[in-house]
Order: C-alpha cells, then sequence, then structure tokens
C-alpha cells in the first residue's frame, strides 16, 4: 500500500508541476499582451523617464536612463544645482559621495550586481528562462482591497562582501488587468538588512503603444513620472566617469 500511495502522489505531483507553470506562462502572457505586446517589448532599446522623486520633505527632480545594452544614469536637480548622480557604462559603475558630491568609482562586487541588474530590463518577466530566472505562482492574495496572483522571482543572486545573497522578489499581479501593482523585494544591506520594502506601482498610462506605471512609492520614498521617452538618443559621455572632475 505504501508503494501504491507513493506512486499516486508521484502522479498528482507531475500533473500539478507542469499545470502551476503554464499558469504563470499564462498570467505573464496576459501581462506583456495588455501593455503593447511582447514583440514590442523584445524590440524596446531603451528608456528615458523625467519626473520628480518625493523623500524627507524634498522634492528631487530627476531624469533617469537606461538602455537595453546595461547602460543607465541618473541625473537630478538638487536645489538647482544639475548633476549627473550616477552611471553605469556596461564596465565601470559610479555614484556621488553625499558629503562631498564628487564622483566616486563604485567596486568591483558593485560593478557586478550592476550587470547582473541590467538582465532584469526591461522586465524580469521578459525571456526569464534565458536569464536563468525561476518564477513561480505562490497563489492569490488581497492586496489593498485588489484580488491578486503573486509571483515569485528568484534572479541572480547580489554579491556581498564575497557571498553571494539570493535575489527574490514578489510580484504582485491585478487579476482583472494582469498588471504589477504591489512589488515586494527584501533590503540586502545596510541597516535595513532583512526587511521587506514593499513599492506601490500605479498609474498605468500608454507611451507609444507601451503602458509604464506612472506612479511608483514606498515608505521611504515616492516616484512620480511626467514623461517616458522610448528609444531616445543619448551621448555616450552620460555614462563615462567624470575624470578629473
Amino acid at each position: 500500500m505504501n508503494t501504491l500511495k507513493t506512486l499516486i502522489v508521484a502522479l498528482v505531483l507531475a500533473i500539478i508541476a507542469p499545470a502551476n507553470a503554464q499558469d504563470v506562462d499564462e498570467i505573464l502572457t496576459n501581462y506583456f499582451e495588455n501593455t503593447g505586446g511582447i514583440e514590442k517589448w523584445k524590440n524596446l532599446e531603451g528608456v528615458k523617464m523625467v519626473g520628480v522623486m518625493k523623500m524627507q520633505g524634498m522634492e528631487i527632480p530627476f531624469e533617469q536612463v537606461m538602455l537595453k545594452d546595461g547602460k543607465q544614469a541618473t541625473k537630478i536637480d538638487l536645489q538647482g544645482q544639475k548633476m549627473t548622480w550616477s552611471a553605469y557604462d556596461g564596465e565601470t559603475s559610479w555614484t556621488r559621495n553625499q558629503m562631498t558630491m564628487e564622483p566616486e568609482k563604485n567596486d568591483s562586487e558593485a560593478n557586478q550586481n550592476m550587470k547582473n541588474l541590467a538582465k532584469e530590463w526591461p522586465s524580469p518577466f521578459l525571456n526569464y528562462k534565458d536569464k536563468g530566472f525561476t518564477v513561480e505562482l505562490v497563489g492569490k492574495e488581497t492586496v489593498d482591497g485588489t484580488e491578486a496572483f503573486k509571483i515569485k522571482v528568484v534572479k541572480d543572486p547580489v554579491v556581498k562582501d564575497g557571498q553571494e545573497i539570493p535575489n527574490i522578489s514578489h510580484y504582485y499581479f491585478d487579476t482583472e488587468n494582469f498588471v504589477p501593482i504591489v512589488i515586494e523585494e527584501e533590503v540586502q544591506d545596510g541597516p535595513m538588512k532583512g526587511q521587506t520594502v514593499k513599492m506601490i506601482v500605479s498609474d498605468y498610462q500608454e507611451v507609444d503603444g507601451l503602458y509604464f506605471p506612472f506612479s511608483q512609492s514606498n515608505q521611504f520614498q515616492s516616484m512620480e513620472f511626467k514623461e517616458f521617452v522610448l528609444n531616445p538618443e543619448i551621448e555616450e559621455s552620460l555614462f563615462v566617469f567624470p575624470e578629473g572632475k
């Protein structure tokens, strides 16, 4: 009897596992279809986002560029002083020291993490199998009064002090529109290490055939986007570390 029970359990699991995977892929297919079509997302070469970040009583206008090849840069207007705050040219990342405001190159671990992060653009779910990510439908939950699919995605690990730390996020997809409305991620280092940050994503608007959330907020800051520019023409000098400056 034990052998028969084991066989039955194995058969049930064999049936359930593909069904669950299929459900996840169906949700993601609906997501890409509802936000412009998977081919449009695959052909996207870059995005420039213009908006305002609000934190600690301040409003900071910003402009962020993210390209398909991983290059990215963030420019801010800090009390009338405009500057490139951080950038990554595909090999080297850098950011400004918050005390001196001078640009400083990041270490090799940060560069590796940036390279891994680039794989997630424009969505960790786009060709996720080719990226080596795993995706799992956890179930349904009600989030802020909205029924949502809870999807777990495991991405490339974060490297910190020579150790690989699991990089896991949970996305909550609205069951009606099949778009993310909440993203939960665990802080990997710093004073908040181990705590979960809940990002609320809303106000989806169409931009040249693709839909983007124009509002993102968590318990520490909010970002309100005013403009998305698709496939912008960007000078390569934007990403390069400003030597001698």
